[in-house]
């Protein structure tokens, strides 16, 4: 064992201040120079996640306190990227319970606490944000005590310490009543309670890949705990293969890099028990084993959750196809998705039956939704489908996944949520008062989830949280009314009209407005009535000798309701797809022409 390494994760709920406070161990850990501005949520990299405010990726990083390296795995909060804080958890000896002091502990906590407990870490336990308003940190600390038990923590894990204090502020205090300074209450309590990483400095090197970085000068870096012995920059290994069975393939170190504040630095050798990286390989895969004896077996790896949801994604085929993103071509989207296998072991990518199709399978919409986002954002053109659940034949019936749903709104509000949840047979099992809200607790299929947190917000006009979190597979709970509205959809190509849409806004919604592109079989806004209406929203008004073009129509036009790519993603029935650009995001029909969808229509299909 290395006593001067210590691994650690952060595990928490969404918006709970993990990140703020790995900001705080990096600048008391030296990271930041006395005159470097302080980076907030540094943690947060990619664009996605500073605009969302969410972790999505899981990231490495190292602060020296005093004479210790404590490498800190900041994970994600939110359970569609569970796949990512599984992987960290194979890395670290301990975690890091960020709880925050109103909130206490919520859904996901939950789901990544039991993951911590079940690999044997200890936990400390973090009461965050102890300055908010009506704060209560010695109660919440009691909720977590209490979730231990219902998680079967061991009479060690329960027994862990606490710290309280406020991230944004940049202090930490073993009582509420002790001076609030800085961090070194937490530093010194993962010093004490956290082991020291589990490695064997005697045997010769072998690493478990625990995820996959990039560089555009080295290629493929494979991330991970070295578990026993020493390696060098030169040294000859074997990659062998998690994915086939076993194959093994040589390969020679070409650099070492160890993490390090806000980056990583290149050494030439590194030791049991640290988290590092290694290059040199032309082809590596989270789950594979690295080892410099040719006889060696595949190290066990952590078997992922199984995703829960299907959707596809398809070529194009649009009449607008091409006029805004660069990849456009089956193979481009082909060796995309690919390629993101390579790097999230939670997602699932295959060939459909059909050209151009591909079945995506992921633990959630918003898992979905990242991918989609970031590939517009690289050039790509594509159609999304609506997500469907993926089932199972349990002794010969029919089964689908539940979730467990949590739900905080208003108290005027209840009723409208509950009724919302029985329209989508939601079986309701706890309801809690809370100061100024009530805790809806319920059972819900993975089916009737789907466009409910969108409800909640309109019903109680943004005050409501939702959070949710797989239970388990169970009997197939019969049609689920998840939209109860339909379309209104454009019979003609060209561009939007303020004339065209003024007689559309009667009819219901506008998703578009004046001057958009639209063409036949696109949906352009929603009609109350479950029933699809045709409309021209491209017709000018027609000239006299006694009013000019447009007159009196330019008042009275609403806004049009532009709908989020997750949001757009629930809202598509069946017979629709999204159309995703770089710089658009459009509603359409499947069948785009209205005489071969009526007769689809006819034909049941």
């Amino acid at each position: 064992m290395n006593q001067n390494i210590r691994n650690i994760a952060i595990i928490a709920h969404v918006d709970h201040g993990k990140t703020t406070l790995v900001d705080q161990l990096l600048k008391e850990g030296g990271v930041y120079r006395a005159n470097q501005q302080v980076q907030e949520r540094a943690m947060d990299s990619m664009d996605l996640e500073k605009e969302k405010g969410i972790t999505i990726k899981a990231k490495n990083t190292s602060v020296h306190w005093r004479d210790k390296i404590i490498n800190i795995l900041d994970t994600p909060g939110h359970a569609d990227f569970g796949g990512e804080v599984e992987r960290a958890l194979r890395m670290v000896d301990g975690v890091l319970l960020v709880i925050d002091a109103y909130d206490g502990p919520q859904a996901q906590t939950r789901f990544v606490l039991r993951k911590a407990l079940a690999h044997g870490l200890k936990v400390v336990i973090v009461i965050n944000k102890i300055d908010r308003p009506n704060a209560d940190p010695v109660k919440m600390y009691d909720k977590v005590l209490e979730l231990l038990m219902e998680l079967d923590a061991t009479e060690e894990q329960f027994d862990a310490p606490v710290v309280y204090g406020s991230g944004r502020d940049g202090y930490m205090v073993y009582k509420l009543s002790d001076e609030k300074k800085d961090m070194t209450p937490l530093f010194q309590t993962i010093i004490d309670h956290v082991p020291p990483p589990f490695a064997k400095p005697e045997e010769p090197f072998h690493m478990l890949v625990s995820n996959i970085d990039w560089s555009d000068y080295v290629g493929r870096i494979a991330v991970g705990k070295i578990l026993g012995g020493v390696v060098k920059v030169g040294d000859p290994l074997f990659v062998i293969r998690h994915a086939e069975a076993g194959k093994k393939v040589r390969a020679k170190v070409t650099k070492i890099f160890e993490f390090t504040g806000l980056g990583q630095r290149e050494v030439e050798q590194a030791q049991a028990g640290n988290i590092i990286g290694l290059a040199g390989f032309e082809d590596v895969d989270i789950g594979d084993t690295l080892d410099v004896r040719e006889d060696a077996h595949a190290l066990p790896f952590t078997q992922i959750d199984p995703p829960t949801l299907e959707m596809q994604f398809a070529v194009n085929d649009g009449p607008l196809v091409g006029t805004e993103g660069k990849l456009v071509t089956s193979r481009q989207i082909r060796e995309r998705l690919m390629r993101e296998l390579k790097t999230n072991v939670s997602i699932y990518i295959e060939d459909s039956d059909r050209a151009g199709v591909f079945n995506v399978k992921a633990r959630g919409t918003m898992q979905v939704a990242v991918l989609v986002e970031t590939m517009r954002r690289e050039g790509f053109e594509l159609l999304v489908s609506r997500p469907t659940v993926i089932e199972k034949i349990v002794d010969g019936q029919r089964h689908e996944p539940y979730e467990t749903v949590w739900i905080e709104v208003p108290d005027e509000c209840v009723g409208a949520i509950m009724q919302n949840l029985a329209n989508r047979k939601g079986q309701l099992t706890n309801m809690e008062k809370l100061t100024a809200s009530t805790m809806i607790e319920a059972t819900i299929t993975t089916r009737g989830l789907i466009g409910l947190e969108i409800d909640v917000i309109n019903a109680t006009s943004g005050r409501g949280i939702t959070s949710h979190l797989f239970k388990e597979y169970g009997p197939y709970a019969g049609d689920v009314l998840t939209r109860i509205t339909g379309t209104s959809i454009a019979t003609e190509p060209g561009e939007t009209s303020t004339y065209a849409l003024l007689m559309c806004q009667e009819r219901g919604k506008l998703f578009v407005g004046p001057g958009e592109q639209v063409y036949e079989g696109m949906i352009i806004g929603e009609n109350p009535r479950n029933e699809d209406i045709s409309v021209n929203a491209v017709r000018e008004k027609a000239l006299t000798n006694f009013r000019s073009q447009g007159s009196g129509v330019a008042t009275g036009l609403i806004p049009a309701a532009k709908m989020s790519l997750e949001r757009s993603l629930e809202y598509i029935a069946a017979d629709e797809l999204l159309e995703v650009t770089p710089k658009n995001l459009r509603l359409r029909k499947r069948i785009l022409n209205s005489g071969e969808r009526q007769k689809a229509k006819k034909q049941g299909k």
